[in-house]
């Protein structure tokens, strides 16, 4: 399974896990992986700090890499309280009123949070200075190239930039901006997701950057013959995400609904939205999500303010029991996310499964 990428990071499998636990990503990269730890849950810069210290500190030496939310251009932002000012009555009016014809409570007095501000150009940037000032061996960014200078900071400290592209002609605008490594994000996946499937943009991706500049396939990839596949289309490894929220070391779900709702769905179970960031965003269906599709329901707000909108919501259905009832990115391979297991465990099949597959197609071509 080892491709050119493996060479570049130290690593033994060219398997990239994108998840928001730094247990997890500790995990796959103990396993032989890259564990790629999300940042936009961090409003605080000191708290990643933390957790980028643990993660120096329980991943024996091995490297890991992180990811942050950043668009290209600079926009004019203000502070969360004048953003807050900027979302609508009737938005605010109709996400409460779902909730209670949901039956969500309100959270215990105290607890709960503000809003994710890491979709903030300034939070992100803050994200990038913290984890320079530790070890990883990768910044990703999911909303595409981030603007030069941040690209030139990491260059500077020795750390590689991806980009996630669900285009050709996206794939080569990072490029030119000095991206080291292209993530084709299929239709399939989770969270931010162009309309392209996989199967077709991996191979224009990797015909469109030549031979110079590694692919990472996105989309639809939680066995090994999901990884042969992506092989045999070009990619040098693949990017996954939705197949990790269901392991053992996922801890971050306060109530039992987000598992039970990710262990039970199949690959039809997601719907394509822009509620829960005001961009296009694969996310389990529900009850929540159907019903932004009413008739009474508005527009969602652009980012960062549908965020802002509804991250009340979110922690007060997430930290319930309820699956039928609850906000969660996740990708179509979410059929196949049908029982807990330990990280070690589901690399280990991953790799197995390519192996058979490719002797099996080894086989063929005799």
């Amino acid at each position: 399974m080892r491709s050119p990428i493996c060479e570049a990071f130290g690593i033994e499998y060219p398997i990239f896990a994108f998840t928001p636990s730094e247990k997890v990503a500790a995990a796959v990269s103990k396993a032989g992986g890259l564990g790629v730890l999300g940042c936009v849950r961090f409003n605080d810069a000191d708290e990643l700090d933390k957790t980028l210290d643990w993660l120096d500190d329980n991943t024996d030496g091995k490297p890991y890499g992180v990811d942050v939310v950043m668009p290209m251009k600079v926009p004019t932002e203000g502070k969360a309280v004048d953003l807050a000012a900027m979302i609508p009555p009737e938005h605010i009016s109709f996400v409460e009123r779902t909730l209670q014809q949901l039956g969500v409570p309100p959270l215990p007095e105290g607890e709960g949070r503000e809003g994710v501000l890491g979709w903030l150009h300034s939070v992100a940037r803050s994200h990038v200075d913290v984890a320079l000032a530790h070890r990883p061996v990768l910044i990703a960014n999911a909303l595409g190239s981030p603007p030069v200078d941040v690209i030139e900071q990491a260059h500077a400290a020795g750390v590689k930039v991806a980009a996630l592209a669900g285009a050709a002609k996206h794939a080569l605008s990072h490029v030119r901006n000095g991206v080291d490594i292209i993530v084709a994000q299929g239709y399939e996946a989770g969270g931010h997701t162009g309309e392209i499937a996989g199967m077709v943009l991996t191979p224009e991706i990797v015909d469109a950057v030549g031979p110079d500049v590694p692919v990472l396939a996105a989309g639809g990839i939680g066995s090994g013959r999901q990884m042969a596949a992506a092989m045999a289309l070009g990619a040098q490894g693949a990017w996954t995400g939705s197949l990790w929220l269901t392991v053992e070391e996922y801890d971050l779900s306060a109530g039992t609904g987000i598992r039970d709702a990710l262990l039970q769905a199949g690959s039809g179970d997601t719907v394509r939205t822009r509620v829960y960031t005001g961009k296009p965003a694969r996310l389990l269906k529900t009850k929540w999500t159907d019903a932004w599709e009413t008739e009474d329901a508005p527009t969602p707000l652009p980012m960062p303010l549908q965020n802002l909108l509804v991250a009340d919501a979110h922690n007060r259905m997430n930290s319930g029991d309820n699956p039928e009832t609850i906000s969660m990115p996740a990708g179509q391979i979410v059929g196949r996310t049908n029982e807990v297991r330990p990280v070690a465990d589901v690399m280990a099949d991953l790799v197995r499964e390519y192996e058979e597959t490719v002797d099996r197609l080894t086989k063929l071509g005799r």
